[in-house]
């Protein structure tokens, strides 16, 4: 595990391989899992939950209540919110639960609303505001976000139709 320097890590839960970069925040009680990179700037509080394998790039703030499954790309500037009613100094008796699930991808500056389910290898397009859970291998993209397509476990786009950008018919056991 590589923890630089300039970064605060109050955690002990940290993976083997899990690199932290400078001007990180890591609360006592975040669980952050192996081969993970954390990208400067982030700022990662008690209940979080972070998966193996998982890049979270610059400027992500990880609220209480985000769980974070393997394999998932959080892009720079995502922003996660927990509270549908925020209020200076007054706190719910619990947080809202948000979860990205495992090989889903979060473009940079898309905004997750408290609550929601990113499913298995979803696609969040950059700029996005998600405001309701989405499916597996589901494509989303705009303000709020609509379902644009749909994007196979290795990254393949798909239209609404399942062609992919050569007009190639694709299945997807998932959505039959």
């Amino acid at each position: 595990m590589f923890i630089h320097n300039l970064a605060d890590v109050q955690s002990k839960n940290i993976g083997e391989g899990t690199k932290v970069w400078q001007f990180c925040v890591v609360l006592g009680n975040a669980v952050i899992g192996k081969d993970c990179n954390i990208c400067n700037n982030v700022f990662i509080e008690n209940d979080v939950l972070i998966g193996d394998n998982v890049t979270v790039k610059s400027g992500v703030q990880l609220w209480d209540g985000v769980t974070v499954e393997d394999n998932v790309f959080i892009g720079p500037n995502v922003t996660f919110t927990n509270d549908l009613v925020p209020r200076s100094k007054q706190y719910p008796e619990q947080f809202e639960r948000t979860i990205v699930k495992r090989g889903a991808s979060i473009g940079a500056n898309a905004t997750i609303i408290a609550g929601v389910t990113v499913g298995d290898y979803a696609l969040v397009g950059a700029g996005s505001v998600l405001t309701k859970s989405i499916l597996p291998n589901t494509v989303y993209y705009g303000n709020p976000a609509r379902h644009m397509g749909y994007i196979t476990d290795d990254g393949v786009l798909l239209d609404l139709d399942f062609r992919d950008k050569h007009g190639n018919q694709h299945k997807l056991d998932k959505h039959d």
